[in-house]
């Protein structure tokens, strides 16, 4: 009995272990999976992360955004890929609105997918396929305006609005319509009308033009009085179709059939070759300033609509509503739709008088004067598709010795600014250009001095009054291939009397700079 007995606690024993070791099999494979492919955003998430959801109606242009939008998209929690249509393209469209089936978010996906490998070799931040495919949902396709019904994708939207379990702003995309994120919001008002304004302090709408009148017709009427802030563009438009009459010649090389084809069309993968040109040049990408406005680049353009960056820059019109600056100081804000038949941009396409064309120029320059760099940041993630870490270039990272980034000065205090502790991932060489972002901040005198060192010395003006702000950018650039640039954002406040006194500077916290920092 007594041998039999050891036998059979070994047998027992060998039992339990091979058992432990089956369930620690599938628990790390578990693990794996769910790393693999886990949502795109986590309920532990990193705040540096934009949360986005891009609608869209298909168009080229937002087929040629999308390109761009899966190669950038590490640099966010992507939480829905959703159909929409618009006053151009709706299902049942016929002509030039007929709608592009869509399926085709799908197949772009599958392209990603097949890049995917390699781009992860970059950054593991990298969405997995998989988890793309599951926030795809299709919206309100239908007839220009129409939000009655009760679609997947508008499900989704309020799903993702209702989420308590992450307080970061969601970044709301309309690259066509806004019909199908009307459609969220009115579930959220009729099935939660206690939440409606807990969900607008969450809510971040970038909207490429009002490409149908659902804005007007519901959103403005029963959400603009939550102070839900909105950003209305025209400016994109020198992204879109009409850029070789607009963009400066120094900024259009950028965009032109020979750097188009080397850096992004030839030899650099199938999402890439996916990309539908014009005779080999730079077609449109009307929607890509939506996305690139949250891109953490350093510039912390996600802190206030007014502070500018890569989608440009605006001002406060009503409510929390933000439109570009008007070309003219007798021109006005639209008291309605903001769009294709009264957009600014349309008005000055084909200005054709030396003053015209001048006003054209500045009135893009928010936009344009950041394209070099993100056309070589776009160069940059396409040559990630094809090659290994070791051969590409990735971006440098700017760090400033103090570490705060806003400021309290008085006038003729001097700040000593150092951003010699920058570095870049693969040892290239940094230049640095610290120039003071006058159109971003409140200042009537001249623009502070350039300084090409790693160092810079602000003297605040003398003449500067209590509530002036200077925007102090530090632009690092590395010497790799394409050369990449990122940022670093410095404010200075001047306080009023009774909260400084004379020659004091201090840092301060993001709110007391202006406004609330979201963290980028």
């Amino acid at each position: 009995m007594h041998g039999i007995q050891v036998f059979t606690l070994s047998a027992l024993t060998r039992c339990k272990w091979l058992l432990i070791a089956m369930v620690l099999w599938l628990t790390l494979g578990s693990v794996v999976c769910l790393a693999e492919e886990s949502s795109t955003s986590s309920k532990h998430p990193d705040s540096s992360r934009p949360r986005v959801i891009v609608t869209t109606d298909g168009e080229v242009d937002d087929r040629c955004s999308m390109v761009r939008f899966l190669l950038t998209s590490n640099e966010f929690d992507v939480e829905g890929l959703v159909n929409s249509s618009s006053q151009f393209h709706w299902q049942g469209g016929t002509g030039w609105s007929a709608f592009h089936r869509p399926e085709w978010i799908k197949e772009y996906i599958g392209l990603y997918r097949q890049v995917y490998p390699q781009l992860r070799q970059h950054d593991a931040n990298y969405p997995a396929p998989d988890a793309l495919l599951r926030c795809w949902k299709i919206g309100n396709i239908g007839p220009d305006g129409e939000y009655e019904q009760r679609t997947e994708g508008a499900e989704w939207i309020a799903n993702v609005l209702l989420d308590d379990s992450d307080d970061r702003p969601i970044w709301l995309q309309a690259w066509g319509g806004t019909n199908t994120i009307a459609r969220a919001l009115r579930i959220v008002e009729e099935e939660h009308p206690e939440r409606m304004r807990e969900v607008a302090a969450k809510t971040r709408l970038f909207l490429i033009w009002e490409q149908d009148n659902t804005y007007q017709d519901y959103i403005r009427p029963h959400w603009e009085k939550y102070q839900m802030i909105t950003i209305i563009s025209d400016q994109f438009d020198c992204m879109a179709y009409i850029w070789p009459k607009v963009l400066p010649a120094e900024t259009q090389r950028y965009f032109d059939a020979d750097w188009m084809g080397e850096h992004i069309l030839q030899q650099h993968g199938p999402l890439c070759a996916a990309y539908e040109h014009e005779n080999g040049a730079f077609r449109s990408e009307g929607d890509t300033p939506a996305f690139l406005h949250a891109i953490p680049t350093g510039l912390r353009s996600t802190t206030s609509p007014d502070w500018g960056g890569w989608g440009g820059r605006f001002e406060l019109v009503r409510n929390q509503v933000w439109m570009d600056p008007p070309p003219r100081d007798d021109w006005l804000h639209p008291t309605g739709r903001w769009g294709y038949k009264n957009s600014w941009s349309k008005r000055l396409e084909n200005a054709s008088s030396p003053e015209d064309v001048q006003i054209r120029t500045e009135y893009f320059r928010p936009m344009w004067r950041w394209l070099p760099q993100v056309q070589n940041d776009f160069a940059a993630r396409a040559d990630w598709c094809v090659n290994g870490y070791d051969s590409a270039n990735h971006p440098p990272q700017v760090v400033l010795k103090n570490g705060s980034l806003n400021f309290s000065a008085t006038p003729g205090a001097v700040l000593s600014l150092d951003a010699s502790s920058s570095r870049d991932p693969d040892g290239d060489g940094l230049s640095f250009h610290w120039w003071h972002y006058w159109q971003a901040g409140q200042f009537a005198g001249e623009p502070l001095p350039e300084s090409h060192a790693t160092t810079c010395q602000v003297t605040i003006p003398k003449t500067a009054k209590p509530g002036d702000r200077f925007h102090m950018i530090c632009e690092v650039t590395d010497s790799g291939t394409p050369p990449l640039t990122r940022y670093q954002r410095v404010v200075i406040r001047v306080p009023s009397d009774n909260d400084s006194s004379p020659n004091r500077t201090s840092a301060e916290s993001p709110a007391e700079a202006g406004s609330d920092d979201e963290g980028e």
